[in-house]
């Protein structure tokens, strides 16, 4: 389809996790998730999968890593989904614009198609076209729904660059966070005022390649920390307040997938 769909705006997140059945009981502790079978899992050609779900709100989906992601080096993540007009077209542009194609287009009957693409700086992401377009999510996200995303990578100018020109995304507030770091808002384009998430220059300390951290929403950053820490997760960094109030925690899943927390200050 190629409806008035909003270029870049995140619907859907997938853990890919080498212990489904272990993850699912981690978040179900952690932030409530409960899962669903989705009806085409297991059938031909699809893993068997799981969807998360936030009270009766679908967020996601739990499945197994796959092999050919494996053999690729990938560790256990989680992968956030961005509606776009057309799936193919992203992914051809994806490579003009220096990224490339970890996963060519694919087509599920009832749902639509989705790529898993890399940036030039080597973060994935995923386009996504619906077969029928979501209806706008809008509004605060509420315990148990995604709510910031955010980029590390090795130059948040050029990785900006690239996704305004695959998603469109616009520049918000450049925020200085000292010793020359500069944290740069986001959010898509045309008069909205709404932000999607941040992206900056990863610190030549910080391990591993750039990648995408999902923040999911939860009621209390304390108790929510006791929950990872009680329930064999890892905190990485914080808790800390962020510009505005809000409080967030950086961590780690038993499986070794990464997340954060956020909570309204």
């Amino acid at each position: 389809m190629s409806g008035n769909i909003t270029p870049g705006r995140f619907v859907w997140y997938d853990l890919m996790t080498p212990d489904p059945a272990a993850a699912e009981e981690f978040y179900a502790k952690v932030v409530g998730w409960t899962t669903t079978e989705w009806d085409g899992g297991g059938e031909e050609g699809n893993p068997p999968y799981k969807m998360w779900k936030a009270g009766e709100k679908p967020v996601g989906g739990l499945m197994a890593l796959p092999e050919e992601a494996k053999a690729q080096g990938a560790p256990p993540h989680w992968m956030g989904y961005c509606t776009v007009p057309d799936t193919h077209a992203t992914a051809k542009k994806t490579e003009e614009l220096g990224g490339g194609i970890l996963m060519a287009p694919k087509t599920v009957p009832g749902v639509g198609t989705f790529a898993v693409l890399r940036d030039p700086q080597g973060a994935a992401f995923a386009p996504f076209t619906p077969e029928q377009e979501a209806a706008n999510p809008g509004g605060v996200p509420q315990p148990g729904e995604f709510s910031w995303h955010e980029l590390a990578t090795t130059d948040y100018e050029a990785a900006f660059e690239f996704y305004s020109g695959i998603f469109g995304w616009k520049q918000g507030e450049d925020l200085d966070m000292g010793e020359g770091m500069i944290y740069r808002i986001y959010g898509p384009g045309g008069e909205s005022a709404e932000t999607y998430g941040g992206m900056y220059t990863k610190p030549a300390a910080m391990p591993g390649p750039p990648h995408w951290l999902y923040y999911i929403t939860v009621q209390d950053i304390n108790s929510g920390v006791e929950r990872v820490t009680e329930n064999g997760g890892t905190v990485l960094m914080g808790p800390h307040e962020v510009p505005g109030g809000d409080i967030i925690v950086m961590c780690m899943d038993p499986q070794g997938a990464g997340f954060a927390l956020h909570a309204k200050g």
